[in-house]
């Protein structure tokens, strides 16, 4: 299934970013804190999209960092959306216990929004412009990736 395959590319200590082009396909997911999210809402600000799992190693790793970035950039019009892909929203929870974060937190549990951005590893991250175009993709996570993003944020915000 596409959870075993996710598994496998999450034990990767290889990582991939691209710069990329193009609209970003809207979605709506449920939110943790209740009702819904969408990300056209979002147009206007810098979106950090990260697709992460309670089962992936890497994305524990990367969420205090993810947390950082978002404390640092929120009111200068930035905002995160972590996408979880756990088929059951409780262990996300469960692992958001131990890592708190003040950024929506949307479940995808069908693994819709996942193939609309052809995820392959876990993590994905995707930054998009205030515009709503994909500007960066990045699959995988090893130490020090988050500057990549930190970059990317500062130069889009400044646009």
């Amino acid at each position: 299934m596409v959870m075993v395959s996710l598994a496998v590319l999450c034990t990767s200590i290889h990582t991939f970013a691209a710069d990329v082009k193009g609209p970003a396909p809207d979605f709506t997911l449920a939110s943790k804190e209740g009702g819904n999210v969408r990300l056209q809402e979002q147009l206007g600000n810098v979106v950090l999209i990260n697709f992460w799992a309670s089962w992936c190693g890497p994305c524990r790793e990367e969420l205090p960092y993810l947390e950082e970035l978002q404390q640092e950039y929120a009111d200068l019009g930035f905002t995160i959306l972590a996408v979880n892909v756990d088929e059951d929203p409780s262990k996300a929870d469960i692992l958001l216990n131990d890592i708190p974060v003040s950024f929506p937190v949307l479940f995808d549990v069908n693994d819709e929004v996942s193939k609309l951005y052809d995820v392959q590893a876990m993590p994905t991250t995707v930054i998009v412009d205030r515009d709503g175009n994909q500007r960066l993709l990045h699959h995988g996570y090893k130490s020090g990736d988050e500057m990549k993003y930190k970059q990317a944020v500062k130069a889009l915000l400044r646009e």
